[in-house]
């Protein structure tokens, strides 16, 4: 299985999951994680000055921004459903040669691809007025206990 998509824009590719969203007779939401497609993109790390930008004056957690572009929005499904932001999480980013980049190394996902979710998403336009790719921002979500 060859994971190289071709672009060197984009050498990546990401796993996409939405919810299916229910309330139990108590009232309590309960969110059933789907998987919706695989995305190109380029993410990395990002450095400290994003942090402070999107969360000054906080004590020192172990939290993991990434920086990067995405080839479309990831806003809509494959079925044009638009979500929201805090309804979208990414997971299983890989390289061009399949290996999984971001990783759990212990706790209930273990060598599995770490779970994220969107901090910002913004378009970026380019000369002629047309969306040329989007910039997103992820955060380390802080439940990576889900069964994705």
């Amino acid at each position: 299985m060859s994971c190289d998509t071709g672009d060197f824009r984009y050498p990546m590719q990401a796993q996409i999951f939405y919810p299916i969203v229910d309330q139990s007779a108590y009232g309590q939401i309960d969110k059933t994680w789907n998987f919706d497609r695989s995305v190109y993109c380029n993410v990395e790390s990002a450095g400290s000055s994003i942090k402070k930008e999107l969360d000054p004056n906080v004590l020192v957690t172990r939290d993991q921004l990434l920086i990067g572009r995405f080839k479309e929005d990831i806003r809509l499904s494959y079925m044009d459903e638009n979500f929201e932001t805090t309804n979208i999480l990414i997971t299983n980013i890989v390289d061009k040669h399949c290996n999984l980049v971001y990783k759990e190394s212990g706790g209930p996902r273990s060598d599995k691809g770490t779970l994220f979710e969107i901090a910002t998403i913004q378009p970026f336009m380019n000369p002629f007025g047309r969306i040329e790719h989007y910039r997103v921002v992820l955060k380390r979500s802080e439940n990576q206990e889900l069964d994705v």
